[in-house]
C-alpha cells in the first residue's frame, strides 16, 4: 500500500483574502449571552429580583456583536503588495 499526499492538504494559516470565520461570531454572540446571561440570573437569586437575566442577556449579545464587530472590522496587519516595510533604495538609513 502507498499513501499519496493530497494536494488539497489544509495550510496552517488561513488564506489572507479571508474576512473571517462565521464560527467565531458566533462564538462571540453565543457565549456572550450565556457569560451575562448566567451572571443576570446570579445576580437575580443574590437580590430576589427577576429582571437582572434578561438585563445580563441583552448585555451579553451586544457585546457579542460589538466583539465581533470589532474582530472582523479591523484593518489587515499585511501590507499592500510591493510593500514589504524595509527601506527601499531610495529611502536608506542615513546613519
Amino acid at each position: 500500500m502507498s499513501q499519496q499526499k493530497s494536494s488539497s492538504a489544509p495550510d496552517a494559516e488561513p488564506p489572507s483574502n479571508a474576512k473571517g470565520d462565521p464560527w467565531h461570531a458566533f462564538g462571540y454572540l453565543v457565549s456572550g449571552v450565556m457569560v451575562y446571561g448566567f451572571v443576570g440570573w446570579l445576580l437575580d437569586r443574590w437580590w430576589d429580583t427577576e429582571f437582572v437575566v434578561a438585563i445580563g442577556i441583552l448585555t451579553g449579545a451586544g457585546l457579542g456583536i460589538y466583539m465581533t464587530f470589532m474582530r472582523f472590522n479591523r484593518p489587515s496587519s499585511t501590507p499592500p503588495s510591493g510593500q514589504h516595510g524595509a527601506a527601499g533604495p531610495d529611502e536608506q538609513d542615513p546613519h
